[in-house]
């Protein structure tokens, strides 16, 4: 092997092949076709070449659908104002019955201590207004000093 090759000889020969450039195809004269099938057209392009195909008209697009008067995103806000409104007015008559259930529980407690108190003082006092001798209250002041009951 030799210093200044980095790969040994090869044994047999190589072969290069290059490319070697085709002649343009001779263009030929349109052939005229039966009437009922489109006729082909050929162009030849800058550099020799020739394209051949069948002409085509443009695809026409879809006509547009008119839009509504009213965009449906302006509809979709209207009915969610709707349904905002008809929520908040459940709310407001949730809230007035809660109220009135409150004041109606308010005059129930209120009755009820009433008619309890009547009904001690009926115990207490006779029909001419003295004291009768049924029950007798002590009321009395509790007094507590250093942890002691004075009673």
């Amino acid at each position: 092997m030799n210093e200044s090759t980095r790969y040994p000889p090869a044994d047999t020969a190589v072969e290069v092949h290059r490319p070697v450039p085709l002649a343009p195809a001779p263009t030929a004269p349109p052939v005229p076709v039966q009437s009922g099938v489109p006729s082909v057209a050929s162009v030849v392009l800058p550099d020799g070449r020739v394209v051949t195909g069948y002409a085509v008209a443009p695809a026409q697009p879809e006509p547009l659908t008119p839009k509504p008067p009213v965009s449906r995103v302006a509809v979709n806000i209207a009915l969610g104002g709707v349904g905002f409104a008809a929520v908040c007015g459940g709310l407001f008559l949730l809230t007035a019955f809660i109220t009135a259930l409150t004041a109606f529980i308010t005059q129930l407690i209120t009755l009820a201590a009433v008619l309890f108190g009547g009904w001690v003082a009926v115990l207490i006092f006779d029909a001419r207004g003295h004291r009768a001798g049924g029950m007798t209250f002590y009321i009395r002041k509790a007094v507590f000093k250093r942890n002691r009951f004075y009673g």
